[in-house]
């Protein structure tokens, strides 16, 4: 399997990654045999029309921007001798490219945060990582999934590498679209835009990689409207399937103001119990590693070893940060699926022949669309995308959400 293959509907951008993954394999080729100083190495780097330094991924959720990073990552690192006869980089079997996939290759630095943002600190440490040779001769890559996070001040510290960066290291940066990303940043990138997959593309992906039936595949990705992470999610994980069927409900649920207040307390509480599950999954365990690290007993029954509260109050505080952000993406879900179902209620109201995404709730939309008309709708569509800008301003949840269900009922 090639390292291309999970990268699903984005031909033109695999053509271009293809491209580029050959001519880095015949720069490093060539100046292994020539035995080019560093120098003349990155200027040749330089030199090559199709390969850069610096890439941007963009496109909306789901589109794959971080699987094709990886993948081009793997690609960069190929080890192949069918190189040799012509292959393209990125065979997925030899060591360099399933050391880069599962995430342990020496030479590929993978930042993918769970908090809020990315700060200057953290930031620092990726500028100085980039800055080695790579250990295995060939690229040293760093993979930034979530530059869209990135504070100013971070941005700042990283521009000055993804600017000049060392002979051999290549930066790939991920964001949603070019205007979350720094304007200083991005125009030293190569652009590369990703489109949402087509649903039967995501459907067959499911069957195919992750064994899913077919027909639960094809509901997940028509309900996900081709969101490939969202509609693994939902067809692998029975909860998510019952989290999302109960905000299909929540539009019957808005009869008056009490109604209002009770969905979206619920719609929070949904919200909070997934950050605890994920908390309970991982918080032992890494509270439990960093105390071994530190030198305390097993078991947690010992006291810590002096000069060690400072590391466990860290781990704590990101903890704490990680637990938030998971709060309001699992809450920006439910928004995302909300909005889906009041599009399907349009389309519903305008004729439109193409079929509803949420073919499970078709009653609950034949009822909504009938006792309103579309400008209505369109308002409770604005009021959903409304909520969702205030989370991202890190408005209360509970806050957000009332006033969104109160903008609901009112239509």
């Amino acid at each position: 399997m090639a390292v291309w293959d999970d990268l699903v509907g984005q031909g033109p951008v695999v053509e271009q990654l293809s491209a580029a993954a050959r001519d880095a394999d015949a720069l490093v080729t060539e100046a292994s045999h020539a035995g080019e100083t560093e120098q003349a190495a990155a200027d040749a780097f330089r030199a090559a029309s199709r390969m850069t330094h610096a890439w941007l991924f963009t496109g909306p959720p789901g589109s794959g921007r971080s699987t094709a990073a990886r993948a081009f990552a793997a690609a960069l690192q190929c080890v192949s001798p069918d190189r040799a006869l012509g292959a393209t980089p990125g065979c997925g079997f030899c060591d360099g490219c399933h050391t880069t996939l599962v995430g342990t290759h020496a030479d590929v630095e993978v930042v993918a945060t769970d908090q809020l943002s990315i700060g200057v600190k953290d930031t620092r440490d990726l500028v100085r990582r980039s800055s080695l040779s790579p250990a295995g001769g060939r690229w040293q890559v760093m993979v930034l999934e979530d530059a869209d996070r990135l504070t100013e001040g971070a941005g700042n510290v990283l521009l000055k590498s993804v600017e000049e960066p060392a002979p051999r290291t290549v930066w790939l940066l991920c964001a949603p679209s070019l205007e979350d990303v720094l304007p200083t940043i991005r125009s030293r990138c190569r652009h590369l835009n990703l489109r949402t997959p087509p649903v039967d593309a995501v459907a067959d992906v499911l069957v195919r990689r992750d064994g899913i039936e077919p027909e639960l595949a094809a509901a997940a990705a028509r309900a996900t409207q081709g969101h490939i992470g969202r509609a693994r999610r939902l067809a692998t994980d029975e909860r998510a399937r019952s989290r999302r069927s109960a905000v299909l409900r929540l539009p019957l649920q808005l009869g008056d103001v009490g109604g209002c207040l009770r969905a979206a307390q619920t719609l929070v509480d949904s919200a909070t119990e997934d950050a605890k599950q994920v908390a309970e999954e991982s918080d032992a365990k890494e509270t439990e590693e960093l105390r071994a690290a530190l030198g305390a007993a097993p078991g947690g029954g010992s006291r810590m070893p002096r000069g060690t509260a400072g590391a466990m109050k860290e781990l704590a505080d990101r903890q704490k940060r990680r637990a938030t952000r998971t709060q309001r993406d699992t809450l920006d879900l439910a928004l995302v699926d909300l909005a889906g179902f009041y599009r399907d209620v349009l389309a519903v109201q305008l004729g439109s022949p193409v079929p509803v995404a949420n073919a499970e709730a078709r009653d609950t939309i034949d009822t909504v669309a009938a006792s309103c008309r579309p400008e209505n709708t369109l308002r409770r569509i604005e009021a959903v995308l409304a909520c969702r800008e205030a989370l991202e301003t890190n408005v209360a949840p509970l806050l957000a959400v009332e006033a969104m269900t109160m903008a609901l009922r009112a239509g």
